[in-house]
Protein backbone atom coordinates (compact mmCIF):
# COMPACT_ATOMS: atom_id res chain seq x y z
CA UNK A 1 0.00 0.00 0.00
CA UNK A 2 1.48 3.50 -0.60
CA UNK A 3 0.70 6.86 0.54
CA UNK A 4 0.54 8.68 -2.97
CA UNK A 5 -2.64 10.79 -1.91
CA UNK A 6 -2.53 11.81 1.53
CA UNK A 7 -5.46 13.50 3.70
CA UNK A 8 -2.88 15.00 6.18
CA UNK A 9 0.52 16.51 5.22
CA UNK A 10 2.39 17.05 8.81
CA UNK A 11 5.71 19.51 8.42
CA UNK A 12 8.14 18.85 11.26
CA UNK A 13 8.89 15.59 12.91
CA UNK A 14 9.71 15.68 16.21
CA UNK A 15 8.81 15.09 19.37
CA UNK A 16 5.47 16.17 18.81
CA UNK A 17 5.07 16.33 15.42
CA UNK A 18 6.19 12.21 14.72
CA UNK A 19 3.77 10.94 17.95
CA UNK A 20 0.87 13.58 15.88
CA UNK A 21 1.33 11.75 12.94
CA UNK A 22 1.58 8.34 13.99
CA UNK A 23 -1.95 8.86 15.98
CA UNK A 24 -3.19 10.29 12.86
CA UNK A 25 -2.19 7.33 10.67
CA UNK A 26 -3.36 4.93 13.58
CA UNK A 27 -7.03 6.02 12.56
CA UNK A 28 -6.46 5.03 8.98
CA UNK A 29 -5.68 8.38 7.38
CA UNK A 30 -3.09 8.86 5.50
CA UNK A 31 -0.28 10.68 6.40
CA UNK A 32 2.80 12.67 4.56
CA UNK A 33 5.28 13.56 7.05
CA UNK A 34 7.96 16.28 6.08
CA UNK A 35 11.38 17.06 7.72
CA UNK A 36 14.22 18.99 6.60
CA UNK A 37 16.57 15.73 8.10
CA UNK A 38 16.88 13.18 5.53
CA UNK A 39 18.45 10.38 8.65
CA UNK A 40 14.97 11.25 9.94
CA UNK A 41 12.93 10.69 6.82
CA UNK A 42 14.98 7.73 6.29
CA UNK A 43 14.75 6.21 10.10
CA UNK A 44 10.70 6.62 9.60
CA UNK A 45 10.22 5.10 6.13
CA UNK A 46 12.42 1.94 8.00
CA UNK A 47 9.29 2.16 10.38
CA UNK A 48 11.83 3.33 13.35
CA UNK A 49 12.09 6.21 15.23
CA UNK A 50 14.60 8.63 16.05
CA UNK A 51 13.17 9.78 19.58
CA UNK A 52 12.59 8.19 22.86
CA UNK A 53 8.96 8.33 23.94
CA UNK A 54 6.88 5.00 25.50
CA UNK A 55 4.75 3.73 23.00
CA UNK A 56 5.59 5.86 19.44
CA UNK A 57 7.76 3.09 18.00
CA UNK A 58 4.78 0.40 17.70
CA UNK A 59 2.60 3.33 16.57
CA UNK A 60 4.67 4.16 13.91
CA UNK A 61 5.95 0.46 12.91
CA UNK A 62 2.29 -0.27 12.19
CA UNK A 63 1.54 2.95 10.59
CA UNK A 64 4.32 2.55 8.09
CA UNK A 65 3.48 -1.09 7.23
CA UNK A 66 0.38 -0.48 6.73
CA UNK A 67 0.83 2.53 4.40
CA UNK A 68 -0.73 5.09 6.45
CA UNK A 69 2.76 7.12 7.06
CA UNK A 70 4.98 7.85 4.88
CA UNK A 71 8.04 10.53 5.16
CA UNK A 72 9.73 12.41 3.16
CA UNK A 73 11.87 16.36 2.96
CA UNK A 74 9.18 17.81 0.92
CA UNK A 75 5.33 18.51 1.28
CA UNK A 76 2.64 16.80 -1.52
CA UNK A 77 -1.06 18.25 -2.09
CA UNK A 78 -3.28 17.03 0.67
CA UNK A 79 -6.44 18.70 2.00
CA UNK A 80 -4.80 19.35 5.77
CA UNK A 81 -1.44 21.17 6.62
CA UNK A 82 -0.05 20.86 10.02
CA UNK A 83 2.99 22.94 10.96
CA UNK A 84 4.84 21.15 13.47
CA UNK A 85 7.99 23.01 13.92
CA UNK A 86 10.61 24.71 16.17
CA UNK A 87 10.07 27.86 17.12
CA UNK A 88 13.60 29.10 18.55
CA UNK A 89 14.75 32.26 19.84
CA UNK A 90 16.52 35.41 18.38
CA UNK A 91 19.45 37.78 20.17
CA UNK A 92 17.70 38.83 23.53
CA UNK A 93 15.07 35.90 23.99
CA UNK A 94 13.35 37.30 21.12
CA UNK A 95 10.84 34.50 19.30
CA UNK A 96 11.87 33.20 16.10
CA UNK A 97 9.08 32.37 13.70
CA UNK A 98 11.14 31.83 10.51
CA UNK A 99 10.59 27.81 10.79
CA UNK A 100 6.83 28.74 10.54
CA UNK A 101 7.28 30.69 7.76
CA UNK A 102 9.51 28.80 6.03
CA UNK A 103 6.69 25.78 6.50
CA UNK A 104 4.08 27.70 4.89
CA UNK A 105 6.03 28.89 2.05
CA UNK A 106 6.49 25.17 1.12
CA UNK A 107 3.34 24.47 1.28
CA UNK A 108 1.47 27.50 -0.01
CA UNK A 109 2.17 26.32 -4.01
CA UNK A 110 0.08 23.27 -3.58
CA UNK A 111 -3.15 25.35 -1.56
CA UNK A 112 -6.39 24.95 -2.95
CA UNK A 113 -9.69 26.19 -1.80
CA UNK A 114 -11.17 24.80 1.85
CA UNK A 115 -8.06 23.83 2.35
CA UNK A 116 -7.34 23.86 6.60
CA UNK A 117 -4.11 25.21 7.86
CA UNK A 118 -2.96 24.51 11.54
CA UNK A 119 -0.13 25.76 13.43
CA UNK A 120 0.76 23.63 16.91
CA UNK A 121 4.25 25.19 16.92
CA UNK A 122 4.13 27.39 20.09
CA UNK A 123 3.99 30.67 18.27
CA UNK A 124 3.88 34.94 19.58
CA UNK A 125 0.69 36.43 19.65
CA UNK A 126 -0.63 37.09 15.89
CA UNK A 127 1.64 34.43 14.59
CA UNK A 128 -1.12 32.83 12.66
CA UNK A 129 -2.56 36.33 11.48
CA UNK A 130 0.71 36.89 9.99
CA UNK A 131 0.77 33.62 8.15
CA UNK A 132 -2.75 34.08 6.62
CA UNK A 133 -1.43 37.53 5.13
CA UNK A 134 1.29 35.72 3.84
CA UNK A 135 -0.41 32.94 2.27
CA UNK A 136 -2.73 35.45 1.10
CA UNK A 137 0.05 37.35 -0.12
CA UNK A 138 0.74 34.82 -2.39
CA UNK A 139 -1.85 33.39 -2.76
CA UNK A 140 -4.62 36.25 -3.37
CA UNK A 141 -7.18 34.05 -5.08
CA UNK A 142 -7.13 32.21 -2.43
CA UNK A 143 -8.60 34.95 -0.22
CA UNK A 144 -11.38 33.77 2.21
CA UNK A 145 -11.04 30.06 1.10
CA UNK A 146 -9.05 28.62 3.15
CA UNK A 147 -9.43 27.06 6.86
CA UNK A 148 -6.95 28.86 9.03
CA UNK A 149 -6.38 27.55 12.79
CA UNK A 150 -4.09 27.53 15.79
CA UNK A 151 -4.05 24.66 17.59
CA UNK A 152 -0.81 24.04 20.45
CA UNK A 153 -0.34 20.62 21.88
CA UNK A 154 -0.38 20.57 25.63
CA UNK A 155 1.29 16.63 26.50
CA UNK A 156 4.05 15.56 28.99
CA UNK A 157 7.21 14.00 27.46
CA UNK A 158 6.84 10.59 28.62
CA UNK A 159 3.05 10.16 28.47
CA UNK A 160 2.82 11.62 24.89
CA UNK A 161 1.09 8.87 23.11
CA UNK A 162 -1.78 8.44 25.90
CA UNK A 163 -2.09 12.57 26.46
CA UNK A 164 -2.46 13.46 22.59
CA UNK A 165 -6.06 11.54 22.61
CA UNK A 166 -7.15 12.65 26.12
CA UNK A 167 -6.19 15.83 26.48
CA UNK A 168 -8.32 18.79 26.21
CA UNK A 169 -7.18 21.09 23.59
CA UNK A 170 -7.89 24.67 22.75
CA UNK A 171 -8.73 25.23 19.05
CA UNK A 172 -8.75 28.68 17.56
CA UNK A 173 -9.32 29.77 13.90
CA UNK A 174 -9.49 33.30 12.04
CA UNK A 175 -12.83 32.69 11.81
CA UNK A 176 -15.48 30.71 13.39
CA UNK A 177 -15.62 28.32 9.85
CA UNK A 178 -11.62 27.72 10.38
CA UNK A 179 -12.41 27.07 14.27
CA UNK A 180 -15.36 24.68 13.43
CA UNK A 181 -12.98 23.28 10.61
CA UNK A 182 -10.47 22.86 12.86
CA UNK A 183 -12.77 21.21 15.59
CA UNK A 184 -14.20 18.34 13.20
CA UNK A 185 -10.66 17.49 12.24
CA UNK A 186 -9.29 17.00 15.73
CA UNK A 187 -12.44 15.27 16.71
CA UNK A 188 -11.25 11.89 14.89
CA UNK A 189 -8.56 11.16 16.65
CA UNK A 190 -8.98 13.28 20.20
CA UNK A 191 -11.10 12.14 23.22
CA UNK A 192 -10.52 15.12 25.48
CA UNK A 193 -12.63 18.03 24.99
CA UNK A 194 -12.05 20.68 22.52
CA UNK A 195 -12.45 24.00 23.42
CA UNK A 196 -13.72 26.77 20.73
CA UNK A 197 -11.58 30.37 20.48
CA UNK A 198 -9.97 32.89 18.60
CA UNK A 199 -6.80 31.95 16.71
CA UNK A 200 -4.87 34.73 19.16
CA UNK A 201 -6.47 33.37 22.44
CA UNK A 202 -5.62 30.18 21.59
CA UNK A 203 -2.00 31.35 20.92
CA UNK A 204 -1.59 33.23 24.19
CA UNK A 205 -3.10 30.04 25.90
CA UNK A 206 -0.40 28.04 25.63
CA UNK A 207 2.15 30.56 26.33
CA UNK A 208 -0.01 31.37 29.57
CA UNK A 209 -0.19 27.79 30.76
CA UNK A 210 3.53 27.21 31.15
CA UNK A 211 4.55 30.82 32.10
CA UNK A 212 2.22 29.52 35.22
CA UNK A 213 3.94 26.60 35.69
CA UNK A 214 6.86 28.64 35.73
CA UNK A 215 6.36 31.07 37.98
CA UNK A 216 5.17 28.82 40.65
CA UNK A 217 8.36 26.68 39.87
CA UNK A 218 10.15 30.10 40.98
CA UNK A 219 8.02 30.12 44.22
CA UNK A 220 9.46 27.54 45.22
CA UNK A 221 13.07 28.16 43.86
CA UNK A 222 13.17 31.32 45.55
CA UNK A 223 12.47 29.15 48.58
CA UNK A 224 14.92 26.87 48.44
CA UNK A 225 17.33 29.75 48.35
CA UNK A 226 16.03 31.26 51.33
CA UNK A 227 16.41 28.18 53.24
CA UNK A 228 19.38 27.66 52.57
CA UNK A 229 20.53 30.54 53.84
CA UNK A 230 18.00 30.14 56.88
CA UNK A 231 19.55 26.49 57.89
CA UNK A 232 15.97 24.91 56.62
CA UNK A 233 14.97 22.34 55.06
CA UNK A 234 12.83 23.26 52.41
CA UNK A 235 11.37 19.93 51.55
CA UNK A 236 10.20 19.57 54.73
CA UNK A 237 8.55 22.81 55.20
CA UNK A 238 7.36 22.59 51.90
CA UNK A 239 5.16 19.75 53.05
CA UNK A 240 4.13 21.01 55.90
CA UNK A 241 3.03 24.15 54.42
CA UNK A 242 0.89 22.27 52.31
CA UNK A 243 -0.73 20.91 54.62
CA UNK A 244 -2.82 23.97 54.38
CA UNK A 245 -6.14 23.46 52.59
CA UNK A 246 -5.50 26.26 50.46
CA UNK A 247 -1.89 25.92 49.35
CA UNK A 248 0.31 23.68 46.79
CA UNK A 249 3.76 24.26 46.63
CA UNK A 250 5.68 23.07 43.78
CA UNK A 251 8.83 20.87 44.57
CA UNK A 252 11.96 23.46 43.59
CA UNK A 253 14.85 22.05 41.66
CA UNK A 254 18.69 22.79 39.92
CA UNK A 255 16.35 25.28 37.72
CA UNK A 256 13.69 24.67 34.56
CA UNK A 257 14.56 23.01 31.23
CA UNK A 258 12.70 21.67 28.56
CA UNK A 259 11.16 23.18 25.51
CA UNK A 260 7.77 24.53 26.80
CA UNK A 261 8.11 26.20 30.51
CA UNK A 262 11.62 27.41 30.30
CA UNK A 263 10.69 28.78 26.81
CA UNK A 264 7.42 30.13 26.21
CA UNK A 265 7.20 33.29 28.83
CA UNK A 266 10.00 35.05 27.00
CA UNK A 267 6.66 34.80 23.66
CA UNK A 268 5.31 36.98 25.83
CA UNK A 269 8.25 39.09 27.52
CA UNK A 270 9.21 40.26 24.27
CA UNK A 271 6.25 41.53 23.13
CA UNK A 272 5.19 42.67 26.48
CA UNK A 273 7.99 43.23 28.75
CA UNK A 274 6.38 46.37 30.57
CA UNK A 275 3.59 44.40 31.63
CA UNK A 276 5.26 40.91 32.26
CA UNK A 277 7.03 41.92 35.29
CA UNK A 278 6.37 38.54 37.31
CA UNK A 279 6.47 36.34 34.19
CA UNK A 280 9.81 38.16 33.49
CA UNK A 281 11.11 37.72 37.20
CA UNK A 282 10.09 34.42 37.22
CA UNK A 283 12.33 33.62 33.99
CA UNK A 284 15.35 35.32 35.60
CA UNK A 285 15.57 33.61 39.29
CA UNK A 286 14.84 29.92 37.71
CA UNK A 287 17.97 30.62 35.18
CA UNK A 288 19.64 31.93 38.72
CA UNK A 289 19.09 28.48 40.34
CA UNK A 290 20.93 26.94 37.92
CA UNK A 291 24.00 29.19 38.27
CA UNK A 292 23.67 28.96 41.94
CA UNK A 293 23.75 25.18 42.24
CA UNK A 294 27.08 25.27 40.01
CA UNK A 295 28.82 27.94 42.42
CA UNK A 296 27.33 25.22 45.12
CA UNK A 297 29.11 22.56 43.57
CA UNK A 298 32.42 24.97 43.38
CA UNK A 299 32.09 25.47 47.08
CA UNK A 300 31.86 22.00 47.76
CA UNK A 301 35.07 21.06 46.02
CA UNK A 302 36.76 23.71 47.34
CA UNK A 303 35.94 22.98 51.05
CA UNK A 304 36.85 18.96 50.00
CA UNK A 305 40.31 20.13 48.77
CA UNK A 306 40.63 22.24 52.25
CA UNK A 307 39.73 19.15 54.23
CA UNK A 308 41.17 16.37 52.61
CA UNK A 309 44.03 17.85 51.01
CA UNK A 310 43.07 16.37 47.36
CA UNK A 311 41.22 16.86 44.71
CA UNK A 312 37.44 14.89 44.88
CA UNK A 313 35.92 12.60 42.33
CA UNK A 314 32.49 14.49 41.54
CA UNK A 315 29.28 12.78 40.17
CA UNK A 316 27.03 14.65 38.47
CA UNK A 317 23.86 12.63 38.83
CA UNK A 318 21.47 12.97 35.76
CA UNK A 319 21.65 15.43 32.46
CA UNK A 320 17.76 15.27 31.24
CA UNK A 321 15.63 18.20 31.98
CA UNK A 322 13.02 16.06 33.83
CA UNK A 323 12.89 13.16 35.84
CA UNK A 324 13.02 9.39 33.77
CA UNK A 325 13.22 10.82 30.01
CA UNK A 326 16.03 11.23 27.68
CA UNK A 327 15.11 15.00 26.69
CA UNK A 328 17.71 17.32 27.35
CA UNK A 329 16.86 20.57 25.75
CA UNK A 330 16.70 23.46 28.23
CA UNK A 331 17.99 21.47 30.55
CA UNK A 332 19.32 23.41 33.53
CA UNK A 333 21.37 19.56 34.60
CA UNK A 334 22.95 20.03 31.24
CA UNK A 335 24.12 23.85 31.90
CA UNK A 336 24.84 23.06 35.27
CA UNK A 337 27.35 20.34 33.97
CA UNK A 338 28.83 22.74 31.47
CA UNK A 339 29.88 25.20 33.94
CA UNK A 340 31.28 22.58 36.50
CA UNK A 341 33.44 21.18 33.90
CA UNK A 342 34.64 24.32 32.97
CA UNK A 343 35.71 25.50 36.56
CA UNK A 344 37.74 22.01 36.32
CA UNK A 345 41.38 21.55 37.64
CA UNK A 346 42.44 18.12 37.90
CA UNK A 347 39.33 16.72 39.76
CA UNK A 348 37.31 13.34 38.08
CA UNK A 349 34.52 13.39 36.84
CA UNK A 350 31.71 11.05 36.84
CA UNK A 351 28.85 12.18 34.19
CA UNK A 352 25.54 10.52 34.60
CA UNK A 353 22.61 9.83 32.42
CA UNK A 354 20.98 6.60 32.77
CA UNK A 355 18.01 7.79 29.61
CA UNK A 356 20.64 8.05 27.21
CA UNK A 357 23.60 5.53 25.96
CA UNK A 358 25.85 8.63 25.33
CA UNK A 359 26.35 12.11 24.62
CA UNK A 360 28.91 13.81 22.17
CA UNK A 361 30.34 16.11 24.92
CA UNK A 362 29.98 14.16 28.28
CA UNK A 363 31.53 10.85 28.81
CA UNK A 364 28.60 8.97 30.70
CA UNK A 365 29.37 6.77 33.62
CA UNK A 366 27.05 4.37 35.21
CA UNK A 367 25.10 5.70 38.20
CA UNK A 368 26.13 2.99 40.89
CA UNK A 369 29.69 3.76 39.72
CA UNK A 370 29.53 7.06 40.12
CA UNK A 371 27.53 6.63 42.82
CA UNK A 372 30.33 4.23 44.82
CA UNK A 373 33.86 6.37 43.26
CA UNK A 374 32.72 9.40 43.85
CA UNK A 375 33.62 12.06 46.90
CA UNK A 376 30.66 14.52 45.97
CA UNK A 377 27.38 13.35 44.52
CA UNK A 378 25.38 16.41 42.99
CA UNK A 379 22.18 14.87 42.01
CA UNK A 380 20.38 17.43 39.80
CA UNK A 381 17.83 14.93 38.36
CA UNK A 382 15.30 13.05 40.20
CA UNK A 383 15.54 9.80 38.06
CA UNK A 384 14.11 6.48 39.89
CA UNK A 385 17.08 4.68 39.27
CA UNK A 386 18.72 7.12 42.22
CA UNK A 387 16.70 6.55 44.54
CA UNK A 388 17.30 3.37 44.87
CA UNK A 389 20.72 4.12 46.02
CA UNK A 390 22.41 3.40 49.09
CA UNK A 391 25.26 6.53 49.80
CA UNK A 392 27.36 6.03 52.11
CA UNK A 393 27.22 7.97 55.08
CA UNK A 394 31.40 9.30 54.72
CA UNK A 395 29.97 11.40 51.20
CA UNK A 396 29.47 14.77 50.22
CA UNK A 397 25.76 14.85 48.95
CA UNK A 398 23.86 17.38 47.15
CA UNK A 399 20.54 17.03 46.58
CA UNK A 400 19.16 20.08 44.66
CA UNK A 401 16.51 17.64 43.09
CA UNK A 402 15.07 15.95 46.42
CA UNK A 403 16.32 12.42 45.56
CA UNK A 404 16.33 12.12 49.58
CA UNK A 405 13.51 14.22 50.31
Amino acid sequence: MVNSNPEVVMIGLGYIGLPTAALIAQNKTYVHGVDINQTVVDTINDGKIHIVEPDLDKAVANAVKEGFLKAATTPVQANTYLIVVPTPFKAKNEPDISFVQAATKAIIPLLKEGDLYIIESTSPIGTTEKMMDFIYNERPELKNSLHIAYCPERVLPGNVMYELVHNDRVIGGINNKSTEKAINFYRQFIKGDLHKTNARTAEMCKLVENSSRDVQIAFANELSLICDKADINVWELIDLANKHPRVNILQPGCGVGGHCIAVDPYFIVAEYPMESQIIGKAREINNYKSFWCAEKVQTAKLEFELEHSRKPDIAIMGLAFKPDIDDLRESPAKYIAQKVLQNANNETYYIVEPNIDSHKVFKLTDYIEAAEKADIIVFLVAHKEFKTLNISSNKKVLDFCGVFK
